[in-house]
């Protein structure tokens, strides 16, 4: 019924189909069983070569953790964070003793604010190197390039300065040609990452069993 639009209401159908919505209403939920059912919300929509592609990956590091038990200790992932700011003290820490006569004290409300971006790098065993973003400054190819030289896992990590791999998203600037021709005359491998489709596409919902009826 509706043809290929599922979204159409009960009177959408019994003015398309010249039935009345009684009628409409008998077909679609005891004669065919058809109940109205709401998208489902997920995370991201991936193509089938892209949920190809994360198979792939996931298969390729399991094959290499069987041969290579310590794989993931050699790892350093470097991301982005928001710093918030918070107000630190709580209203019942801020009590204090006064008498009846003394003025209440008081404090200027302080709501979280975003201020500023970090960038930092960890593994397992905790941050290796945090950096924070300077105001008015994007975090670019050049930025991060420069982050990337501080050559701070040689002094933090002496153990695996020449065996580490880094794993950072798909980023543009983590994808930029400076960036892989910067880690490849540095001799640092990284970790594949599976492209992931950021943009949202809308999922037509569907009639199944068991839901609500509108």
């Amino acid at each position: 019924m509706g043809g290929s639009d599922r979204r159409l209401t009960f009177r959408m159908n019994s003015r398309e189909l010249n039935l009345n919505r009684f009628t409409v209403h008998q077909i679609l939920t005891q004669d065919l069983d058809m109940r109205k059912a709401c998208a489902k919300i997920v995370p991201k929509n991936l193509t089938t070569e892209q949920k190809a592609n994360r198979r792939d990956v996931c298969l390729d590091l399991l094959d290499r953790l069987e041969r290579e038990p310590e794989l993931f200790s050699r790892v350093i992932t470097g991301d982005e964070s928001w710093i918030l700011e918070y107000d630190p003290e709580t209203k019942r820490q801020s009590r204090e003793w006064h008498t009846a006569n003394s003025p209440r004290p008081k404090k200027a409300r302080m709501g979280k604010s975003k201020i500023k971006s970090m960038l930092i790098f960890f593994d397992g065993q905790g941050i290796v190197h945090k950096e924070f973003v300077p105001p008015e400054q994007t975090v670019n190819q050049t930025f991060y390039r420069e982050v990337l030289d501080r050559k701070r896992v040689a002094r933090v990590r002496p153990g695996i300065a020449r065996t580490w791999t880094l794993h950072h998203d798909n980023a543009p600037c983590h994808t930029a040609f400076s960036i892989n021709e910067f880690l490849a005359e540095k001799s640092i491998p990284v970790f594949p990452q599976p492209p992931i489709r950021r943009i949202s596409v809308p999922v037509t919902p569907f009639y199944s069993p068991g839901s609500k009826t509108t």
